[in-house]
């Protein structure tokens, strides 16, 4: 894998000062999809892709999501969507029935023998607290690709300090025994709860997904009747930054346009993103496109459009790492 990789190459800064603000996004996109159609292509590593096939798998939180996810989304559709790009992705769980889960981690395992599958690796579900989970991690260190395990932990029915039961703690621990990761996807009021896990499991690599979901609309105040801002931007901020302490943390830059407001720029999304990469370092962030969740607010071009330009003054080496380096090394893909 590590022989693969390509060298990033991204957007200047003085490119991005030619154009007027308002053009900025699409410019840094341009300079990222026309490098594409070089030999040299700059590799993006995705570490956030949601399938799902609707008469294989059963995904009860579906009866209350928007229309737009309430239909299949297979290989076929998600490359299509990064057509243009230089993509290897990470296959995310996407919260199946608990019986369902070795069936997804199979499906998962097995989505690089698909033709032009951009598939490396896999994030699984599972529940760290359950009866039988070391039974089952040991099933996940049988199948290729599989880095680590996943429990959506901003469920209505979840209430906060779950992730700190006794139990949970312990598989989350065990997870770190066997190498493998855990991804923690909070409601942005209990990023708490994220640090206090961190500090019992310090030999597992924990990954934060969507910026701690972040709500863009918490900083730039903008006005937004059927989206209102989730969380209070200081509290967040303070949150964030307590956790990028654990060195056994990473940051996934992700999930932001599902909270945009209507009519969303750049400049929204940039109080979230920066703050995440600042707090963290560039050593720590990892790209995700959230695909398709994202097209709530936005299409994976433009998200990575976006990064494109607010990481566009940051050193060649330091875009690398948040595009592919880093996610090599959190979630174990050269070994895979």
């Amino acid at each position: 894998m590590s022989n693969a990789i390509e060298r990033q190459s991204s957007v200047t800064r003085r490119e991005l000062l030619t154009v007027a603000a308002g053009a900025l996004a699409a410019t840094a996109l341009a300079g990222v999809r026309s490098q594409a159609a070089e030999d040299n292509r700059p590799l993006i590593i995705d570490t956030h892709v949601h399938l799902w096939d609707l008469k294989k798998f059963t995904l009860p939180w579906l009866e209350m999501a928007p229309e737009l996810f309430r239909r299949d989304y297979l290989l076929a559709d998600y490359q299509q969507a990064i057509a243009g790009f230089n993509v290897r992705s990470m296959y995310m769980e996407v919260d199946v029935t608990p019986e369902q889960h070795e069936k997804e981690a199979q499906f998962a395992s097995a989505l690089d023998n698909q033709s032009g599958s951009p598939f490396i690796g896999a994030v699984v579900g599972g529940r760290p607290g359950g009866a039988g989970f070391g039974d089952y991690v040991a099933t996940l260190k049988k199948l290729p690709r599989v880095s680590g395990v996943r429990q959506v932990l901003h469920a209505p029915t979840t209430p906060q300090g779950f992730c700190l039961k006794s139990d949970f703690v312990r598989g989350v621990q065990l997870l770190g025994k066997h190498g493998l990761t855990f991804d923690m996807c909070m409601r942005p009021t209990d990023i708490s709860d994220c640090v206090a896990l961190a500090e019992q499991c310090p030999d597992t690599q924990l990954v934060l997904d969507h910026c701690g979901n972040g709500d863009p609309k918490a900083f730039r105040k903008v006005s937004d009747a059927d989206k209102p801002a989730a969380h209070d931007a200081s509290q967040w901020r303070r949150d964030i930054e307590k956790l990028a302490q654990r060195k056994n943390v990473a940051c996934k830059i992700s999930g932001a346009m599902f909270h945009a407001p209507k009519g969303w720029t750049t400049a929204d999304m940039a109080p979230v993103v920066n703050h995440c990469l600042d707090s963290f370092g560039m050593d720590r962030v990892v790209f995700g496109a959230d695909w398709p969740v994202c097209l709530v607010g936005g299409t994976f071009a433009r998200w990575v459009g976006v990064v494109a330009e607010l990481i566009a003054s940051r050193s060649a080496a330091d875009r690398q790492k948040l595009w592919s380096e880093n996610a090599q090394r959190v979630y174990g893909l050269s070994r895979s």
